[in-house]
């Protein structure tokens, strides 16, 4: 069955870290949330005053991050000693554990820097493990060629091509997560299975596309949040498409989130808090 779409929650501009211009489409809101996606972020400038302050450092408890860079240079450092160099195409994908403090600052004063953060939880028994960082350059990342033009990258999941299954740098984690980078050509259609038991969303950042069977046209910069079913199908406009898919399982569990915490109630936010004020993040 072919997954419609069932909401469109457009990205509304406003800034985070110390001043960093974005579009924030899920988690926006508290109830808008597509379990267990938590938040999904695109900048998208030309202008250094927009970016360059960057995000210098803070603490996360409780969930996945994860960046994708389109284009542009940041630099990740973090209280546990790891450090990577998110280039164009590149991925971050940090599990925060029972707490990580970290920074991402631009590397470029000039130029465009663009690019998705996106926030995964974790279920309750893994909100406390330990901390872990991986840095994923672009050549790490598969690129699969499409019959009729186009691409994908494959950052995590997998996607199943002519030759078998193309499996992304991400594996492993509890959810599932798939995290796909299309790009198509005018009027090409597009189909990938994505299990029922999934949920799953698009985010269109460049051209035109339209989703569903009957197609309906997709905005830009907006989560296209899909409704039951088990595959994908989408067409692409006149001026082509490029748009991310990201699907996972959902855990159903209760959510409190206190700004960078999730957790799964309030005291679990107000250890959090007393850790992070206590200095015990940095020894945990």
């Amino acid at each position: 069955m072919i997954r419609n779409i069932q909401t469109i929650i457009p990205g509304i501009a406003t800034s985070d870290g110390a001043g960093v211009k974005l579009r924030r489409s899920l988690g926006g809101q508290e109830q808008l949330r597509l379990d267990p996606f938590l938040m999904l972020d695109e900048f998208s400038s030309n202008d250094p005053n927009d970016y360059v302050a960057g995000f210098p450092a803070h603490p996360h408890r409780g969930f996945e991050t994860v960046t994708y860079m389109l284009e542009g240079h940041m630099l990740h450092e973090d209280h546990l000693g790891n450090q990577g160099h998110l280039k164009t195409g590149g991925v971050q994908w940090m599990t925060t554990g029972r707490g990580i403090i970290h920074s991402e600052m631009p590397q470029q004063v000039s130029g465009a820097m663009r690019g998705f953060q996106l926030w995964i939880n974790l279920p309750a028994q893994e909100k406390m493990k330990p901390a872990g960082y991986q840095d994923i350059q672009v050549e790490e990342i598969p690129r699969v060629e499409l019959e009729h033009g186009g691409s994908i990258k494959v950052i995590a999941g997998s996607y199943e091509g002519a030759d078998g299954a193309i499996q992304g740098p991400i594996q492993g984690i509890t959810t599932a997560p798939l995290f796909l980078d299309v790009n198509l050509p005018p009027h090409i259609e597009f189909e990938h299975r994505i299990a029922k038991e999934f949920n799953a969303f698009l985010y269109l950042y460049k051209g035109e596309l339209e989703v569903g069977g009957p197609m309906r046209p997709a905005p830009t910069q907006a989560a296209i949040v899909l409704g039951d079913g088990d595959r994908l199908k989408v067409k692409s406009g006149e001026a082509g498409a490029q748009f991310i898919v990201l699907a996972a399982l959902p855990l159903h569990e209760p959510i409190v989130q206190y700004g960078p915490f999730v957790m799964n109630t309030r005291a679990e936010i107000e250890q959090a808090i007393d850790d992070y004020q206590n200095n015990r993040f940095v020894i945990s």
